[in-house]
């Protein structure tokens, strides 16, 4: 196989550098939106060392535009990378999934069973009695950490499917309680065998 086209100085111009133009974007805003994200958690040490790395990529980056400054592909490649690079650190940051999340649950039925589940799993509960426009509610407030929203919300789908709730982001916590994290996934999911 005939390679010798990848040392056309053409090629290399209108593709190679627009590809790299293109991933470094990608990679230096997917640390930007991380950055952000640890800034906003109170995260001192993650937030500076992302930020460092994510200049550094920006400085090559934007070097090779300004070396080729008329090219409407590096242009393009540029703001491109920018675009995908925010998706892709939205994405990395859900998959990360740190932190801590109030889950705030109002109930107009009986929540007796929602919050006994809640208890089993370990979760800390605070529980309010409350008015609403219909009548009697109950307030039922979490936090959790991230990765363990979904297993709650999954609980009130179960147990009060027409509940509301709302779900916050909380920049720290400390003390409450807090599911084991021992535990393997399948016994925090489904929680834990009697007797074990």
């Amino acid at each position: 196989m005939d390679i010798t086209f990848l040392q056309d100085p053409q090629f290399f111009a209108l593709v190679i550098i627009p590809i790299l133009i293109f991933c470094a974007r990608v990679v230096d805003v997917t640390f930007g939106t991380l950055r952000i994200i640890f800034i906003s958690r109170g995260m001192k040490f993650f937030a500076p060392v992302v930020g460092f790395f994510e200049i550094l990529i920006w400085l090559v980056a934007i070097g090779q535009i300004f070396q080729n400054v008329g090219s409407i592909v590096n242009m393009l490649a540029y703001a491109g990378g920018f675009a995908v690079g925010n998706y892709v650190g939205i994405i990395v940051e859900e998959r990360m999934a740190m932190g801590f999340n109030l889950v705030r649950i109002i109930t107009q039925h009986d929540a007796g069973e929602l919050i006994s589940a809640f208890n089993e799993k370990g979760f800390g509960v605070t529980v309010v009695d409350g008015d609403g426009k219909r009548g009697a509610v109950k307030l039922i407030f979490l936090v959790v950490k991230r990765k363990d929203v979904e297993t709650a919300l999954e609980m009130v789908q179960r147990f009060n499917p027409n509940a509301f709730y709302t779900i916050a982001d909380v920049r720290s916590a400390k003390g409450g309680v807090m599911p084991d994290s021992s535990l393997k996934p399948w016994q925090q999911r489904f929680g834990r065998q009697k007797g074990k």
